[in-house]
């Protein structure tokens, strides 16, 4: 009796003892697999598949097909070519037996392509259970629901906005100072110098002597600018007003 099966997108016309390559199977040699999409058993042929039919087969090794080279790439009249080489991972199976009914409660694990990452409830659907200590594994591992990853970065950054929120804002103006901006080149960075060197009225820089500017320049980096900018001028008319 023979058996049409499918199996990684190809069918194959097999009978008992045939030895075929298909695409690779999750199973380590000397597995018994189980082939449960079966087209045709004998002079049964399925709509599209025959219920409770199935092929059962003994793994015999883990092989690779033949190198291909396939052109990725070439250019006319250049003598410029790139190429990409494969081999096609496949399954030794030696077929065991026919079923042309009962394979759902065969107990002999189903055949399943790839790289053999298999949800619980799909084995369970499918006809026969993966009896395989490798495959069962895989579908345990892949039926799991994956772990919400921990919201890390949120528990570091609360602590950083709580800190950020609770720190007092520094005071955009001392109390008690003028509005030393309304000098002409004088900005908010500046200001917070002169209030940070303890100037913070007119007053005080119209009162300025020159070894007071010399001295000004060295420390806020002007190189002669309160003089060019004649802020002593300006800070003596606004402490007039």
């Amino acid at each position: 009796m023979f058996a049409v099966l499918k199996t990684g997108g190809k069918q194959y016309r097999v009978a008992s003892g045939d030895v075929l390559r298909v695409e690779k199977i999750a199973a380590e040699a000397g597995d018994k697999i189980q082939f449960n999409d079966v087209l045709m058993v004998g002079n049964t042929v399925g709509a599209p598949l025959v219920e409770d039919a199935g092929v059962q087969a003994e793994v015999i090794d883990q092989i690779k097909g033949e190198k291909t080279i396939n052109f990725v790439k070439r250019r006319r009249k250049h003598s410029s070519k790139r190429t990409k080489g494969h081999r096609q991972q496949l399954t030794l199976v030696r077929i065991t037996d026919i079923l042309e009914k009962g394979a759902g409660k065969s107990g002999v694990m189903a055949a399943v392509a790839g790289a053999g990452f298999v949800s619980a409830a799909a084995a369970a659907a499918g006809k026969g259970a993966p009896t395989s200590k490798k495959a069962a594994a895989a579908a345990e591992r892949a039926s799991q629901p994956k772990k919400a990853a921990k919201p890390a970065a949120e528990k570091k950054a609360a602590p950083k906005a709580e800190a950020k929120k609770a720190a007092p804002k520094k005071a955009a103006k001392a109390d008690g100072a003028d509005d030393l901006t309304r000098i002409s080149g004088v900005g908010p960075v500046i200001v917070g110098k002169l209030h940070d060197l303890g100037v913070t009225t007119f007053a005080q820089i119209a009162a300025w002597t020159p070894e007071d500017v010399a001295a000004m320049d060295d420390k806020l980096n002007f190189k002669g600018r309160i003089d060019r900018d004649e802020w002593l001028k300006q800070a003596a008319e606004f402490a007039s007003e």
